[in-house]
């Protein structure tokens, strides 16, 4: 049975842990990047290149919301909704509208103070996820492919060598491949996310955040970030 969240400060609650934890004791923290890391779902934004945001940002709610089960479905049904936009559209989009949450940047940046690696995984797409990854410094990625041919989305994801989606699985192996790569446990890790795709691996890290979350996955985290930025969990882990 899950025990209730209490609330630490405003907009800030725990349940199972004594703060302050400390930082060192971590080794790896893993972050989701749509609505984690950054304002937007950027296959919502992408779509609204053709005119298909309603459509498409209704599947992702739903999605996020734990409403349909199979997130490699529902990817698969978003981006073929996708066919035919410009590749130009995904610069568009990060220019224009991909922002780095509040706290990203300071949350990042004393976690690698501290001594961890940092693991980006995404049910996103790699265009995106690159750019993050680069912007701060983030050690590793995993993303999907979107496919592409004479300048236009094809409405399909690449296979790559992992497999084909991103989804609440893969994010979980992708923890655990990391975590051992590196020699390390499962609690030594921190897993921080807001749609139910994000439960797999944070079900698995020893500590394990809500950001601005769906309630499923509210219900489920360690840690809920409901105000503020993603540095407040600095306020748990020091």
């Amino acid at each position: 049975m899950t025990s209730t969240l209490r609330e630490l400060s405003p907009g800030l609650a725990i349940r199972r842990i004594t703060p302050p934890l400390a930082l060192p004791d971590f080794k790896l923290i893993a972050f989701d990047m749509d609505s984690t890391l950054i304002n937007i779902e950027c296959i919502d934004e992408i779509a609204d290149a053709v005119g298909k945001k309603a459509e498409v940002a209704a599947i992702t709610e739903a999605t996020m919301r734990g409403e349909i089960k199979d997130f490699k479905e529902s990817l698969r049904r978003r981006v073929a909704l996708l066919q035919g936009v410009p590749v130009s559209a995904l610069q568009e989009v990060y220019d224009q509208r991909l922002r780095l949450n509040p706290g990203a940047e300071t949350l990042v940046a004393a976690c690698k103070a501290a001594g961890l690696k940092v693991l980006l995984v995404s049910g996103g797409f790699t265009f995106f996820a690159n750019r993050v990854k680069e912007r701060l410094g983030i050690d590793f990625a995993r993303s999907n492919l979107l496919d592409e041919a004479d300048g236009k989305l094809t409405g399909r994801v690449v296979v790559q060598s992992w497999g084909d989606i991103c989804d609440g699985a893969e994010k979980r192996r992708t923890l655990l491949e990391v975590a051992s790569l590196l020699g390390i446990s499962p609690a030594e890790c921190i897993a921080v996310g807001d749609g139910a795709n994000d439960l797999p691996m944070m079900g698995e890290a020893g500590l394990s955040v809500a950001y601005h979350a769906k309630p499923k996955v509210r219900a489920e985290a360690m840690v809920a970030i409901d105000e503020g930025g993603l540095d407040r969990l600095l306020e748990v882990v020091r």
